[in-house]
């Protein structure tokens, strides 16, 4: 004879979709950040390490 126990959890749905979007917004901004102070950054080896990177990934930049 076997038994079998099954348990459901139920995980909010709106509450998931919302810390999703949270998640998303929070890494665009933070992503605009990083684009904004390298692409700007009057430090030279910061503009160049992501100038090189531009160029090894093949996306244009000039």
């Amino acid at each position: 004879m076997s038994v079998s126990a099954t348990s459901t959890i139920a995980t909010p749905v709106v509450a998931n979709s919302a810390a999703r979007i949270l998640q998303a917004a929070m890494a665009v901004c933070f992503g605009m950040i990083i684009i904004g102070f390298v692409g700007f950054s009057h430090i030279e080896i910061v503009h160049n390490a992501a100038h090189d990177t531009r160029h090894a990934n093949a996306f244009p930049c000039h």
